[in-house]
């Protein structure tokens, strides 16, 4: 049987916080097989589990996503973002979120572990069933502005890189994670060549960006040309005490 690909990448972020936290950020399911990204979970053993968005895949694609919510919040504190493709999900999303015991953080915010894990829901609305149109929204910026007011280390799981020059910047926000880029979707040069809303030859598709922009390559592949030179990857987020 061939194994599944999938990378552990790991990042050590100094942060002004009381104690050192370990997180482990998933992002962008598309498909990918839940079991191997448990197993690396258990491996990496983290403090909490940050879902950054799009485990959901469309209206009859869902079962997978929330298999992997239910399975790691038995084992870790696991908080959920929302991304695009979550936005398909048929139902109350938030309440589904909340019956597998993950977090749900839908525009708002949570304490953990001396810290403010917060999460700014996708504002990008797709209307149709077989041909999808795009509606594109400003985000929750009220919430935003409320929440980058908490004192102490705000860390804000935003699904849309792009948001970042767009909207997020201005806000006192310590460290954002997140996802939606696919890496890329080719890489070379370590240069990512397409991205979802961000067009040919994107700004952030993986990695970290002005020490503030964690961006995660994902996990799987929400289009049909494959990913090249692009592993999927889980992120390992060190926040040290300073």
């Amino acid at each position: 049987m061939k194994k599944t690909p999938l990378r552990q990448t790991e990042f050590h972020i100094t942060a002004a916080i009381e104690e050192s936290v370990h997180m482990a950020f998933v992002s962008d399911l598309h498909g990918f097989p839940i079991a191997p990204i448990l197993h690396l979970l258990q491996e990496m053993k983290p403090d909490a589990v940050l879902v950054g968005g799009d485990f959901v895949q469309d209206e009859e694609d869902y079962e997978d996503g929330f298999a992997l919510l239910t399975q790691s919040a038995r084992q870790f504190p696991t908080f959920c973002s929302v991304g695009n493709h979550d936005l398909r999900f048929p139902g109350d999303l938030p309440a589904a979120i909340r019956a597998t015991g993950a977090v749900a953080l839908d525009n708002s915010e949570v304490f953990f572990r001396g810290l403010w894990l917060g999460g700014l829901s996708s504002a990008l609305h797709e209307q149709g069933l077989v041909r999808r149109h795009l509606v594109k929204q400003i985000p929750d910026l009220a919430w935003l502005a409320s929440f980058s007011a908490r004192p102490g280390f705000k860390l804000l799981l935003c699904h849309h890189p792009e948001y970042y020059d767009r909207y997020v910047r201005p806000f006192p926000v310590d460290l954002v994670l997140s996802g939606h880029a696919h890496g890329g979707q080719w890489r070379f040069f370590n240069r990512g060549i397409m991205a979802p809303g961000q067009g040919l030859f994107p700004a952030y598709t993986a990695g970290l960006y002005e020490e503030r922009l964690l961006v995660s390559r994902g996990l799987g592949n929400a289009v049909f040309v494959p990913r090249i030179n692009n592993p999927p990857e889980v992120l390992g987020i060190h926040l040290d005490k300073a």
